[in-house]
């Protein structure tokens, strides 16, 4: 189960629109999830190279960072390929705060975003495998849709509603 962060690190945590300052530590997050094996190796991470032209292209479309101390410590990104369909994307928190409540603020962060600008649905896939994984999409309202093996990693998907509400 995920755990809430420490006192001292909840009044340091900052979630922000991403800067291209902070191009080093989003390109340091994606690697850390390609050498740890979470990313498929076919994945170029064109949209991590080109921030800006991936996520700010549109207003239904963007790019959180999710800062502690002064440093980046977690990512994740909302884009659209279809009119009413949102997807969550590079969902990464750095290894050592994976236990905290960092990914649930910033998942909440993008399912905002996704109700304010009219989504009907947000997708979402990860190769993470493990109960805090489910259960923390679980607890958003995600549903888990299917899981499917590619390259020899089950790569599990999620999506939400937002139509009824």
């Amino acid at each position: 189960m995920t755990q809430p962060p420490s006192p001292e690190t909840d009044t340091d945590l900052i979630i922000r629109s991403y800067r291209i300052e902070d191009q080093p530590a989003v390109s340091r997050l994606y690697t850390d999830g390609l050498l740890s094996g979470q990313i498929a190796p076919n994945d170029t991470g064109a949209d991590v190279d080109n921030v800006l032209e991936a996520y700010f292209d549109h207003d239904r479309h963007h790019f959180w960072v999710c800062e502690l101390e002064g440093g980046v410590v977690g990512m994740i990104g909302v884009g659209s390929d279809e009119r009413d369909t949102a997807e969550i994307r590079r969902l990464r928190v750095e290894p050592r705060l994976q236990d905290t409540d960092i990914a649930q603020q910033l998942a909440e962060t993008a399912v905002g975003h996704c109700k304010k600008h009219g989504f009907l649905k947000v997708r979402l896939d990860t190769r993470y495998k493990g109960d805090a994984v489910f259960e923390l999409f679980s607890r958003l309202g995600f549903k888990h849709n299917r899981t499917k093996t590619l390259n020899e990693k089950d790569l599990h998907e999620f999506y939400l509603d937002l139509y009824g509400e």
